[in-house]
């Protein structure tokens, strides 16, 4: 679990759904994930409820699913955009990218 951005953000992983979840404002925040697969990991979709939406959630996830694939000696596959974006704006990510 880690916690970051404005407002410490819980992050916790539940490998039994394959997803990364914080309890927020609204309710749950996730990204869900398949694999791995040959090495690779692909984050396939990031909900942030609206009431939590702009606080930096969508971030801490990302951050923390991200650390969890470098850590595994995993590739990711960003196929959610949002993701796919948070990579962009963060380059110590790119080599991750599959």
């Amino acid at each position: 679990m880690r916690q970051s951005g404005a407002d410490l953000v819980a992050v916790r992983h539940v490998p039994d759904e394959q997803r990364f979840v914080a309890d927020v404002v609204g309710g749950e925040a996730e990204i869900a994930y398949t694999g791995p697969r040959d090495g690779v990991v692909a984050l396939v979709h990031t909900e942030v409820p609206e009431e939590s939406r702009g606080a930096g959630v969508g971030e801490a996830i990302a951050s923390e699913a991200l650390g969890w694939a470098r850590a595994s000696g995993l590739k990711v596959r960003p196929l959610c955009p949002f993701v796919a974006a948070f990579i962009r704006r963060h380059p110590e990510y790119q080599d991750l990218v599959a």
